[in-house]
């Protein structure tokens, strides 16, 4: 059952797929311009425009032919050059959660298990010790802030990635994980998207995926949108990710009332330039840098949020051949 609230929402909402579109430029330079500068990895400017570009070309409309090879090559590369690191159990800089995120956007960018991902693999199923659940490594909201990020994001390593590695270990991690998801409570959007997520990737039963999704769909706004926290404005990150493990893991249709309000919430909030800008809540550690994605020291997470809501739009635009 869903909020009775979003079916009250004005439904009349222009097309998306021209805003899925508009977006594709600006994300491909986000994620190029990073590249271009930094030897790292960034998860803000790689992982979150791959979730969108890969659901844009999933959807037939046209992305660089070779942006995912150039990502692929980057991320890679991050991973050799750490691959020692990975392998004795230092990792790097973010921990389990770089790890996590970097085999994500390889995925993504169709890259193919290789000695770097099979060492970050192992790295994971090491990490960290005897939890029964992967902790995020540093606090930097919302991207970087939540263990049931970074649970899910290693459950989806293991899976895509963890082929060669013990299946037996593999198979005790994913059953802790799964009860760990299951007992544990969220606490804001970044938690219910992830803990979503994360109970569908581990395998958890209709029944505790469902009740998962509820607690996620009720906290929708009578805007159509989603905030961070419980007590903040709808925006577009929290209103990209929420619609996003609700269709992908809660089943929600593309098309059903709740769904198309959130859209028409993304559609009245994007900007002229085909980006969702959200105001940054994390403290700066490193030296700032222009990535050639807009809005200044607002920009990593206001990629994050455009790579949300573009995904979150791609589901409702007809296929293409």
């Amino acid at each position: 059952m869903l909020p009775l609230l979003a079916v009250l929402v004005p439904l009349a909402v222009p097309e998306p797929t021209r805003a899925v579109a508009a977006a594709v430029p600006k994300l491909v330079a986000g994620a190029t311009g990073h590249a271009d500068q930094k030897t790292c990895f960034a998860c803000h400017n790689q992982a979150y425009p791959l979730l969108a570009l890969s659901a844009a070309k999933g959807r037939g409309l046209a992305v660089p032919d070779t942006f995912f090879a150039g990502q692929a090559e980057h991320v890679a590369g991050f991973l050799a050059s750490n691959k020692d690191r990975f392998k004795d159990g230092r990792g790097t800089g973010g921990q389990a959660a770089t790890a996590a995120f970097a085999l994500l956007t390889l995925e993504l960018a169709g890259h193919k298990p290789d000695d770097a991902t099979d060492a970050a693999v192992g790295y994971l199923l090491k990490f960290p010790g005897a939890r029964d659940y992967w902790r995020t490594g540093s606090n930097r909201p919302p991207t970087e802030a939540s263990d049931f990020t970074t649970t899910y994001l290693a459950l989806r390593a293991l899976r895509v990635f963890g082929a060669g590695a013990d299946k037996d270990q593999v198979a005790k991690r994913v059953e802790a994980a799964r009860g760990w998801l299951a007992k544990t409570a969220a606490k804001d959007t970044e938690d219910r998207v992830f803990r979503l997520l994360g109970l569908a990737e581990a395998g958890a039963g209709k029944e505790a995926v469902a009740a998962a999704a509820w607690e996620l769909a009720r906290t929708q706004r009578a805007d159509g949108g989603w905030g961070q926290l419980d007590q903040a404005e709808s925006d577009g990150y929290a209103t990209g990710s929420a619609l996003y493990a609700l269709h992908h893991a809660g089943g929600l249709p593309a098309d059903a009332a709740a769904y198309r309000a959130g859209v028409g919430f993304l559609l009245e909030t994007r900007l002229d330039d085909g980006t969702w800008k959200v105001k940054s809540r994390s403290k700066p550690f490193q030296p700032y840098y222009e990535s050639g994605f807009p809005h200044g020291k607002d920009q990593f997470v206001s990629v994050a949020a455009t790579g949300w809501a573009t995904a979150a739009l791609a589901a409702t635009v007809p296929a293409r051949k």
